[in-house]
């Protein structure tokens, strides 16, 4: 597996430093569009409508439209986010897990410790075994503000990413509005049929028929020559950065004295650790390197400007 995210786990003064793993795959067959005349491929392609070129990936970027305005955002506008530069994961608070609705969870990814000793993560792991909680975290991924619920899973720290509140719709469908009376003997039926049917979940013994199906179909084609000779080659870019541990006693400490009194009181350290923009070298890196991707697409803009202040300061 590669990493697609590395920062740190932090609750109160605890540093936690890890990486982040997706914790699924799609099993599906991958299948294209094809022209049905001779099995080319269809493609689709980004063209620009105002003068019908095609577009690289590289030279697009993204807007807002309100109907009046287009508002232009570059790579570099987004990476500077402070969201976005931040490569913390903020335990927010400890809850009952039996207070997150299973309709809220959404992906799920893990947890590995990134640091030379696991200490913290062991932890930081224990401790929600043994309060039977869950830790709601905030974090931010790929140019999106995360509400994740941390737990544990045979051992390994596992996040799975929430959707917002008014990200969940509400049921409401009429035919339920009226009242429906289920007697004692259909209920009592009906739990019988549950019984009949009572077992331990083990996902191993479930298979996706239709994928199944589906490959067998496609290997019967190869077989049979109705193939088409063709290649293509795919890949991905894990993105990187540091994190640093801090002494895991004294801040345990500090963070407990910290935490004590009102809900009032316990919301000062998360106010305290924006105020230490002091890691803002951490924050300015990022910046810094921005400049140097948007090199790529336009040399002559970042050269000339910088070349100008060279100047000034000589």
């Amino acid at each position: 597996m590669r990493a697609i995210w590395k920062g740190a786990v932090t609750f109160g003064l605890v540093n936690v430093p890890v990486k982040l793993y997706s914790a699924t795959e799609d099993h599906d067959v991958p299948l294209h569009q094809v022209h049905d005349a001779d099995g080319g491929r269809i493609r689709y392609r980004r063209v620009c409508e105002l003068d019908g070129e095609e577009v690289p990936y590289q030279n697009i970027d993204r807007a807002y439209d309100d109907g009046e305005h287009t508002v232009v955002l570059t790579k570099q506008d987004l990476a500077a986010l402070p969201a976005e530069a931040n490569r913390e994961i903020e335990v927010v608070e400890f809850v009952p897990s039996d207070q997150i609705d299973p309709i809220m969870l959404d992906r799920t990814y893990y947890l590995e410790p990134d640091s030379k000793s696991p200490k913290a993560y062991v932890l930081l792991r224990r401790t929600l075994e043994e309060t039977d909680r869950t830790a709601v975290v905030k974090f931010a991924l790929r140019q999106r503000t995360r509400l994740a619920a941390m737990r544990v899973r045979d051992e390994v720290l596992v996040l799975q990413t929430l959707l917002w509140a008014d990200e969940v719709r509400e049921a409401e469908f009429p035919s339920l509005d009226g009242s429906v009376t289920v007697s004692d003997k259909e209920l009592a039926m009906s739990a019988q049929l549950v019984d009949s049917y009572e077992a331990d979940f083990t996902p191993e013994e479930y298979e996706d028929e239709y994928q199944a199906q589906l490959r067998q179909l496609i290997d019967a084609k190869i077989e049979q020559g109705e193939a088409l000779d063709t290649s293509e080659t795919f890949g991905e870019q894990p993105e990187k950065t540091d994190a640093d541990v801090i002494d895991l006693m004294e801040a345990l400490r500090r963070s407990v004295s910290g935490a004590k009194g009102t809900k009032d009181e316990e919301k000062k350290p998360a106010a305290k650790k924006k105020a230490p923009a002091k890691k803002e070298p951490a924050k300015k890196e990022p910046a810094k390197k921005a400049p140097a991707k948007r090199k790529a697409p336009a040399k002559k803009p970042a050269s000339s400007t910088s070349r100008q202040k060279e100047k000034k300061t000589g």
